[in-house]
């Protein structure tokens, strides 16, 4: 039978015209739903069920009492959680090797199976050795990391040129976890340990039903085919005035559930308001080709050593240079002070640094003490709210102070998004919002250790969460600011194994002292009531955070010029000289 070639080709070419047509039509239906959106929301429900750390003081006591261990015993295993974290650069090796649905549903697997085992411990159903609990602690902490890598990936590949708002819309609904958490365990009726139990099973839900969209939609995006910045700063603050809202709902309301009916009804208002961010996709719609090619035209890498002009070195030696006029300079030269604000300096923002050249960075390890002694005593101190409510007389009032914790901590990390809103406006330096952060911080612990008060408790814990929740969205800005935003992943995680590190000493100093003030009751478990449980602790944290708060003020300090200098390449005027002089125009 003879073959007719022409009637080959015309079948070859039909399949190929039809095949053209439907990945034609695939892409108008994904450039009808901007496909970033939908991303940016499931990232938000990752982040809103899987903060499960933060709900550790309303179950501690139980397990304490299960357990049968002292307060030093405990305050290890709340070390363990956060020990995990310095395992969180595996998450970014993870990333490299496999595809991120599988590394989030593998992550989703290792914190079910974490606290399962906890909860099982918790209800008596079977009998562990300490040690192995503390293993299980330690793996949990693991996976909450993991969990926040996968979203920091998620934002900054599908928005490189609003990253720095993406990351903190994201974090900041890591913040109310415990407060859903709070209004679900109202809603079932149940006691602490039901805490365990939704810290096991929400973020596997939650990894579940995000599934769809980063499947269908994740397409790292390239920073010259986004859309024009402007046209997503809208977008953000319609998200971030919704995210206010979530956060004045489960503050406000979550104290009203007083049974189970109305936990039901304010449950399914605030899954309403988690819901609402996938309306935002379906009513972006993808700019023109036109908007695209002006902004391939005008996006310039924000710092580029091999390709920086003449005019860009002379800007920058300009601005450098006037640290050596004006009263500063010789301010600075009586306090002997002038070298450490000059070695080793940061010449300009976004550079990227490997791990060997960030080990070598003065920037980094002071950096690495404004974390260690401000947001990492936030975190100590939520971690003990069990034991200084109950010290207190308060003990009813523990999953209060963990809402009010969770709420102001969410609040904290939406405030860190006012830098980028502000851009162009109001030329501050990141690292300084974040040295006018920890000042509240010692300010709160000194209230603390002053007076021993339920009002004082309150707006202390109120205090705590805002600045933390602050330092805690606005450090992986910082990181991708100052040390390259492609090695985030890793240089994030590096920063953040000052987490175990002041978990174990300001852990273990709180639990001595407690210990040293308290009484033993049957099977070696020590029990404190008083102010002096904690008294001399919150002093002993106030000046720690007060030694933060002087390391952030030199960072700012060191820093202020290579973010002045960003600021001036970005402005439009500098972006319009730049395009004309690609294009060959010496104006």
């Amino acid at each position: 039978m003879a073959i007719n070639p022409r009637g080959i080709e015309s079948a070859l070419s039909l399949e190929t015209s039809t095949s053209r047509h439907r990945e034609t039509h695939q892409d108008r239906v994904r450039m009808r739903i901007d496909g970033r959106w939908m991303v940016l929301a499931a990232a938000l429900w990752i982040q809103a069920f899987t903060g499960t750390n933060f709900d550790f003081s309303a179950y501690s006591s139980e397990l304490k009492a299960a357990l049968g261990i002292s307060q030093v015993q405990l305050s290890y295993l709340a070390t363990a959680s956060d020990l995990g974290k310095a395992l969180g650069w595996s998450s970014g090796l993870a990333l490299i090797y496999l595809p991120l649905p599988l590394v989030l549903l593998l992550t989703a697997v290792i914190g079910l199976a974490a606290y399962a085992v906890q909860w099982l411990v918790i209800t008596s159903r079977i009998s562990l050795p300490y040690l192995p609990v503390f293993l299980v602690c330690l793996l949990a902490g693991c996976s909450i990391c993991w969990f926040n890598t996968i979203c920091f990936v998620l934002c900054i590949k599908n928005f490189p040129m609003s990253r720095a708002l993406a990351l903190s819309l994201t974090i900041s609904f890591n913040g109310v976890s415990a407060a859903l958490f709070s209004l679900v365990a109202k809603t079932l009726g149940s006691t602490s340990s039901v805490y365990l139990l939704l810290n096991a099973t929400l973020p596997l839900l939650a990894s579940a039903a995000s599934l769809p969209p980063i499947l269908y939609y994740h397409h790292p995006v390239s920073s010259t085919t986004v859309s024009p910045r402007a046209a997503d700063n809208r977008i953000f603050l319609w998200l971030f005035a919704l995210a206010f809202v979530t956060g004045l709902y489960l503050l406000f309301l979550n104290s009203v559930s007083t049974t189970v009916v109305i936990a039901c009804f304010l449950l399914v208002g605030a899954v309403s308001l988690l819901l609402f961010p996938l309306c935002i996709p379906c009513l972006v719609c993808s700019h023109s080709q036109e908007s695209t090619q002006t902004l391939q035209h005008l996006h310039k890498p924000l710092i580029d050593h091999q390709s920086s002009s003449a005019a860009d070195v002379a800007e920058e030696d300009d601005i450098s240079s006037r640290e050596g006029r004006g009263p500063w300079k010789s301010w600075w030269c009586c306090c002997c002070c002038d070298q450490l604000m000059a070695m080793d300096r940061l010449s300009g923002l976004a550079e990227e640094h490997g791990v060997k050249k960030l080990m070598r960075r003065v920037d980094f390890w002071l950096y690495y003490l404004v974390y260690l002694c401000g947001a990492t005593v936030g975190l100590v101190y939520s971690n003990n709210l069990g034991q200084i409510a109950q010290s207190l007389g308060k003990e009813s009032q523990t999953t209060t102070l963990v809402t009010i914790y969770s709420s102001c901590s969410f609040f904290g990390r939406l405030f860190s998004a006012a830098p980028d809103f502000l851009t162009g406006k109001a030329h501050f330096a990141r690292t300084g919002w974040l040295a006018v952060a920890q000042v509240l911080t010692p300010v709160a612990f000194f209230l603390l250790g002053e007076s021993g008060d339920g009002k004082a408790l309150l707006a202390g814990t109120a205090l705590v969460g805002l600045s933390s929740g602050f330092v805690f969205a606005a450090a992986v800005s910082v990181t991708s600011d100052l040390f390259g935003p492609n090695s985030v992943g890793v240089n994030h995680n590096i920063l953040i194994t000052n987490i175990p590190v002041g978990s174990l000493l300001y852990g273990v100093l709180a639990a001595l002292y407690y210990d040293a003030n308290g009484v033993m009751i049957g099977d070696g478990m020590v029990v404190c009531m008083g102010r002096e449980c904690y008294a001399k602790t919150f002093v002993l944290w106030g000046c720690i955070s007060l030694f933060g708060l002087a390391c952030s003020v030199v960072l700012y300090l060191r820093t202020r010029l290579a973010y002045e200098f960003s600021d001036r390449r970005r402005s439009p005027a500098a972006l319009v000289d730049r395009g004309a002089i690609d294009n060959g125009f010496d104006g």
